[in-house]
């Protein structure tokens, strides 16, 4: 059994307003683990949902069907209303930041956990998205603020894609997605805009996203932080109450130079280096079951024991995480080994007083 299996299975499952569960793009996050199938389907609103619970009983009907499958979970969700035309109230997002007399904390926020890479590409986004949902999962209250500004990931990862509300034209009201509390500069930008900001506007965005927004109660906020050491670092590490900061790398020679860098950032800016994530550290072949370190292996662990700090997991490179995240629904959203794994370091970090 394969997913080109379920794939098939799945377009034959008719839909009321035409065509199929796969020619509509509504099959989501399908993961396949010791004979148990899950997937998710995503309808285009909370009405076409509502009318799809036959079609949701089919669909787990005819992969129950397959050879080899045991068990079938599937999930009936919907996207939220489209996106007002109309611009909403000046917030003025990007302006100079405005004068602090130290480091603050939103109001309702217990912890600050600052999520950063030395480099470009090592998935430091999508840990960011899966801790964050994985957290929630554990029952705690979360918020994930995109501040890679030049390149917000988030509103795709997570599945939004509208303007947050303001009712003054000075606070924002934050979105929610799986169970999290979300904001990200690619919600109040058009996409695929550029965004072509000197260091101050983007020390003053981040102020803003920070302080603007209406996070409520959290347990914790999980800032994900744009690669290298600039001045969004700088900012939320010298303006903000930060409990600490985790530093994702792959385990490559290369990845693992630049993510020295940011543990040596963060060290200047008296910023605790909570734990390190191991990303890609292992392929295993879908096919023969045999596993390949195509980065290195053990980089990662090696510089966690030198630091002393603990080693919050390893994730191996994995095609249903990233056809997950692409699909606007994270895989620890679902069930399955990776979304397991996601599960163990969120324990990892309740059970350290660090989330």
């Amino acid at each position: 059994m394969t997913n080109s299996d379920i794939m098939a299975a799945l377009a034959r499952i008719a839909l009321p307003s035409g065509g199929d569960l796969v020619s509509a793009d509504f099959v989501r996050a399908v993961t396949v683990n010791d004979g148990v199938v899950t997937f998710v389907i995503e309808a285009p609103s909370a009405e076409d949902a509502a009318r799809m619970e036959p079609v949701r009983l089919a669909a787990e009907a005819a992969v129950r069907a397959l050879d080899g499958v045991r068990d079938v979970r599937v999930a009936l969700t919907a996207h939220g209303p489209a996106a007002p035309k109309a611009p909403p109230p000046d917030l003025k997002i990007g302006r100079h930041p405005t004068p602090q007399a130290g480091p603050t904390k939103p109001a309702g926020v217990q912890r600050i956990l600052a999520i950063g890479s030395g480099k470009g590409g090592v998935g430091k986004s999508t840990v960011s998205s899966n801790l964050a949902v994985a957290l929630a999962r554990q029952g705690r209250k979360v918020g994930l603020l995109d501040a890679d500004i030049y390149g917000p990931s988030q509103p795709r990862m997570m599945g939004v894609n509208k303007r947050p509300a303001s009712p003054d034209g000075k606070t924002i009201i934050p979105l929610r997605a799986h169970g999290v509390t979300l904001m990200s500069i690619g919600f109040m930008m058009e996409e695929g805009k550029a965004i072509v900001w000197r260091g101050p506007m983007l020390m003053g965005a981040l102020q803003q996203m920070l302080g603007q927004v209406q996070w409520g109660e959290l347990d914790v906020l999980l800032v994900d932080l744009p690669p290298g050491t600039g001045d969004v670092q700088l900012t939320l590490c010298q303006k903000s109450e930060l409990t600490g900061a985790i530093v994702v790398s792959t385990p490559q020679d290369v990845a693992l130079i630049d993510a020295r860098k940011a543990i040596d950032m963060f060290a200047t800016l008296n910023t605790p280096v909570l734990g390190l994530i191991e990303n890609m550290s292992m392929f295993v072949c879908p096919d023969c079951g045999s596993e390949h370190a195509l980065f290195g292996q053990g980089g990662v662990a090696t510089e966690a024991r030198n630091m002393g700090v603990p080693l919050l997991g390893a994730l191996p490179i994995d095609l249903e995480t990233r056809l997950a995240g692409d699909g606007g629904t994270p895989i620890a959203a679902g069930e399955g080994a990776m979304a397991q794994a996601y599960a163990q370091i969120a324990q990892g970090l309740i059970k350290g007083g660090m989330a």
